[in-house]
C-alpha cells in the first residue's frame, strides 16, 4: 500500500499523467461515436425542417434514445452545432503540433488545414453549413465561436514558431488573416461547390506566397517598426 502511494506521489511530482485504461479508452471511443451519430441525425432533421422547428424530443426519438441520454452529451440543442467547431479545433491543434519546426509557419498551417479538412465528411459539413446559413438566430453565435476558436489555435501556433508571446501583435494579426481566408474559402465552397480542401489550399497559398517565405524575418521587422511607433 505504502509503495503504491509513493509511486503515485512520484508520478505527480514528475508531471506524468496515468495512461488511460482499456475501459476508459473504450468508453471515450463509444462517447465519440454517439456524439457523431447524434450530430448527423440532428443535422439531417435541421436541414429538412429548420432548426427552430425540431425539438430535442424528436432528435432523441429519431436516434432511438431517451431525452435524458441526449442531455448527457448535449446540454442544449444549439450545442449540436458546436461539435464540428470543437472537433476541427482539436484536430488542427494536433496537426500543427506535428509539423516540422524548421518548416515555414504559413506553409505548416496550409498543410495542417489540408490534412484536417480532407478527413472531414464533406456531406455532413455541407449540411452543417446549410443549417447555419438558414438559422439567423444562431448564425452569429456559432460563426463567432468558430472564428474565435480558429484564431486562438492559429495565433498560439504562430507565436510559438516566432518566439513571441501568444497575445503579441504579429501572431494575432497573422492568425486573423489566415482565419479570414479560411472563412472565405468556406463561403465560396458553400455557394459555388467544388472541393473544399483544394479551395482552402489555394486560398492559404495566396496568403503564404503574398507574405513571402521568410516569415520570421518579417516578424522581427514588424516588431521593430511597431515599437518605434509606440
Amino acid at each position: 500500500m505504502g509503495s503504491r502511494i509513493r509511486k503515485a506521489r512520484v508520478t505527480k511530482v514528475e508531471g506524468k499523467l496515468p495512461t488511460p485504461s482499456l475501459m476508459q479508452r473504450t468508453q471515450r471511443r463509444r462517447s465519440e461515436l454517439i456524439v457523431a451519430e447524434l450530430e448527423a441525425i440532428a443535422l439531417a432533421l435541421f436541414e429538412k425542417r429548420g432548426f427552430a422547428a425540431v425539438t430535442i424530443e424528436e432528435i432523441a426519438a429519431e436516434a432511438q434514445i431517451s431525452t435524458r441520454t441526449f442531455y448527457r452529451y448535449f446540454p442544449t440543442k444549439e450545442d449540436v452545432l458546436q461539435v464540428r467547431i470543437r472537433r476541427r479545433g482539436e484536430a488542427l491543434r494536433a496537426a500543427l503540433a506535428k509539423r516540422p519546426s524548421e518548416e515555414q509557419p504559413l506553409h505548416s498551417l496550409r498543410i495542417a488545414v489540408q490534412d484536417v479538412v480532407s478527413d472531414e465528411d464533406p456531406v455532413l459539413l455541407k449540411t452543417w453549413s446549410a443549417v447555419i446559413d438558414a438559422t439567423p438566430d444562431v448564425f452569429r453565435a456559432v460563426l463567432g465561436g468558430s472564428i474565435m476558436a480558429t484564431n486562438k489555435t492559429i495565433a498560439e501556433f504562430f507565436a510559438s514558431r516566432l518566439g513571441e508571446p501568444p497575445d503579441s501583435v504579429v501572431p494575432e494579426m497573422l492568425a486573423s488573416g489566415a482565419a479570414g481566408m479560411i472563412g472565405c474559402a468556406h463561403r465560396l465552397w458553400h455557394t459555388r461547390g467544388g472541393n473544399l480542401t483544394t479551395i482552402l489550399s489555394q486560398g492559404l497559398r495566396v496568403l503564404e506566397e503574398g507574405m513571402g517565405t521568410d516569415l520570421r524575418e518579417k516578424d522581427k521587422r514588424a516588431v521593430r517598426s511597431f515599437s518605434r511607433r509606440k
